[in-house]
């Protein structure tokens, strides 16, 4: 193995690759504390109202259990940031699946049996489950997620619209989809004598879920120590404190023990979040030549009475493709189901599957090549805002994938190309996501032997984040990658943001850069040997990252996919698809192919397999298990290649990186729906294209 420094980009091996194989990562329900209880939920089995009694003499009785925790003697908690976390506060039940009671045990298994024994009596009220587009409850919200505005409009949008050549109105709906990570929602919890609280948890963001806990416990933040060592996945849907982390806290102040509570994956679909339905109305109007003069992208989701949650699926088009005239807004209904949360690419993932569809029906209907299109639309600044782009890359993703695709050629004609019975087409889309960052603290520790520590908060949920932040100290350092040690995952650490909105590299990234920088400054300015204790050096970023940018700071990339599609059965074969990106510099050719093609699977589930059903009688979802909910396989996952287009970008950050955790899942899901279409013929407007769907619709 070579020592020598390497450049950023250079495909390190995982730092944590070999513990994980082996076993040796320990993660949150693997703690393995002596005299450690483990405890089991009791969800809510009404979709609404009040629990009335709950009998506990049997569960009481039984071997092993120690605890049944319920509204009436668990602790009382001080009002959260955040709703969902109010657990075992009260008799409400505002969703069946909402957590009413916790056995706490000596096993799990008697924890379990503790739980079917409990006698659960209710006061059940009239439900309303079910998103329409008249829904009565129907509001136009301030804002949606990210803090964007509700509603956009520039120009006359019916005027334009009502004028042009050519128009597409088209409505595209999408059930709800559930994050599923390998690794369920999980926490240990224990107390110190002294009052001190422990927490190992399953979460992106240990900083966060410490600062939850001591507001729900009336703890100052010095008081919670939340470790988040290892994370098996979460996809957005550990983005935020769980209510396993208050639960187990809770059981073990009550018991005074240590406790164990790993979330059943049955339990988690009305939990833990999950993506929103959406029903989504595009219009597009155009001239003949393409060029588009109206733009609206109208969208009708919902939330819950919990709390209010709007998936921005309309900001993506504030942002793609020019217009003089556009308007974009969000509705929302507060139902009867559990509060919706991030799910990878919030917004973007649902808002520019039915985009990038439209685009793809009007360049069907004007008889222009959908890649011609998109370029003939690529704005030269933000078409909201107003903003010039620090970068945007999109009509390179789309010439490069269109040359690696084989794209030119192609007969646009739909149902032309067969092989015995198999239908087959290729399908395009564009992709974008914008750039977050987040203020980060960091410290950079040179020791008197000549090796480096790094210590962030920074968590890694399987993206690399241990071996990323190592290149970019090491790059400062000018010293082997292997001659810097990485501690993350600990609130104790330096603070810093949660791994979500493809935020955590460019945060964390930036003050590991400072902070090393400062020690290497610190070190030019040194003479003689360094002290037996070393010499330390603390940066943070929250003056760099406070000052609003001048620019429109975006990823963008391209998707191509061929399909094969059975006419006999309706079954779809994705046969290859090809993503092209453009996020700024890429730091570790390794990791970030990983992280594209991971997103671009996501995108295959979304557009074939992964769908949440939701029973209007029972008020939950059906698919609540990895038996029902059917995510891509290995074998449906072949052919996917991920690349890059090289991209400077001086208006980032010091290492001129931008997010690519969810840009590969952006757009994905299209140019598969765009590729069948090309194939049979059949525009469908639903997601996912199963079999049923589709075979009505084949030749």
């Amino acid at each position: 193995m070579s020592h020598a420094p390497q450049p950023l980009g250079a495909p390190v091996v995982r730092r944590e690759g070999r513990d994980k194989v082996t076993g040796a990562a320990r993660y949150s329900a693997e703690r393995d504390l002596p005299g450690c209880l483990y405890a089991w939920p009791v969800p809510a089995t009404v979709p609404r109202g009040r629990v009335t009694a709950i009998r506990t003499a049997a569960a009481m009785a039984l071997p092993g259990v120690r605890a049944v925790l319920t509204h009436e003697n668990a602790p009382r908690t001080e009002e959260p940031d955040d709703p969902i976390l109010a657990v075992l506060q009260d008799d409400h039940v505002p969703h069946r699946g909402w957590q009413i009671a916790l056995v706490v045990a000596d096993t799990l298994e008697d924890a379990r049996a503790g739980a079917e024994a409990l006698h659960i009596t209710y006061e059940t009220a009239p439900h309303d489950v079910l998103l329409t587009e008249d829904h009565p409850g129907l509001y136009t919200p301030q804002t949606v997620n990210g803090g964007y505005p509700a509603v956009r409009e520039r120009g006359d949008f019916d005027r334009a619209f009502t004028a042009a050549p050519v128009r597409i109105d088209a409505t595209y709906t999408l059930g709800a989809l559930h994050n599923h990570p390998m690794e369920p929602h999980a926490s240990t919890a224990h107390w110190s004598p002294d009052g001190h609280l422990t927490v190992y948890d399953s979460g992106q963001g240990a900083t966060k879920v410490r600062d939850s806990l001591a507001t729900v416990f009336k703890l100052r933040p010095d008081q919670v120590t939340v470790v988040s060592e290892h994370v098996g996945g979460g996809f957005g849907c550990k983005g935020t404190p769980r209510p396993q982390a208050v639960l187990a806290a809770m059981a073990a102040l009550h018991t005074g023990q240590p406790v164990e509570l790993a979330m059943p994956r049955r339990h988690m679909a009305a939990v833990v979040g999950h993506r929103a339905p959406t029903v989504q109305r595009v219009r597009l109007g155009a001239e003949a030549d393409g060029t588009l003069t109206s733009l609206a992208h109208e969208i009708i989701s919902h939330t819950s009475t919990v709390k209010e949650f709007v998936e921005q699926a309309a900001v993506p088009a504030r942002v793609m493709y020019g217009s003089a005239h556009s308007r974009t807004g969000h509705r929302v209904a507060a139902l009867d189901v559990p509060s919706p949360s991030w799910m990878r690419a919030p917004g973007e993932a649902s808002g520019m599957y039915a985009l990038e569809s439209a685009l793809d029906e009007l360049a069907s209907a004007l008889g222009i090549d959908p890649v011609e299109l998109r370029l003939r639309n690529d704005p030269a600044g933000e078409p909201d805002s107003g903003k010039p782009f620090s970068s945007r890359g999109l009509a390179g993703c789309l010439r490069e994938g269109a040359d690696r695709f084989g794209w030119h050629g192609r007969d646009p004609r739909p149902a032309i190309r067969r092989e015995g019975a198999l239908l087959l087409g290729t399908g395009v889309a564009s992709a974008t996501y914008p750039v977050y960052i987040a203020a980060s603290h960091a410290s950079a520790h040179a020791a008197a032997d000549g090796s480096y520590r790094i210590a962030v908060n920074a968590t890694d949920i399987g993206t690399g984040a241990r071996t990323v932040l190592a290149q970019i100290a090491a790059s400062v350092l000018a010293t082997p990658v292997e001659n810097v040690t990485v501690d993350i995952g600990n609130s104790e650490l330096p603070d810093a943001p949660l791994a979500g909105g493809s935020s955590g590299t460019a945060s964390w990234g930036w003050s590991v850069h400072k902070a090393a920088a400062g020690l290497v400054r610190q070190l030019g300015e040194r003479t003689g040997p360094l002290p037996d204790g070393g010499v330390t050096v603390t940066a943070d970023t929250g003056s760099e990252t406070a000052a609003e940018s001048p620019y429109a700071r975006h990823a963008f990339g391209a998707h191509f996919a061929e399909v094969a599609v059975d006419s006999r059965t309706g079954e779809v074969r994705v046969r290859r698809m090809l993503g092209v990106f453009a996020a700024g510099r890429i730091l570790n050719s390794r990791t970030a192919r990983s992280q594209f093609i991971g997103g671009m699977t996501m995108g295959l589930g979304m557009a074939l397999t992964e769908s949440s059903t939701m029973d209007p009688v029972f008020g939950d979802y059906t698919e609540s298990d990895l038996a029902s909910y059917h995510v891509p396989a290995c074998a449906d996952a072949v052919g996917i290649e991920a690349h890059w287009i090289d991209e400077e970008d001086p208006h980032l950050n010091p290492m001129g990186s931008k997010g690519i955790g969810e840009i590969g899942i952006v757009g994905a899901a299209a140019a598969i729906g765009n590729a069948v279409r090309h194939a049979t013929g059949a525009r469908l407007r639903t997601l996912p294209l199963t079999p049923d769907r589709l075979l009505p619709h084949l030749p």
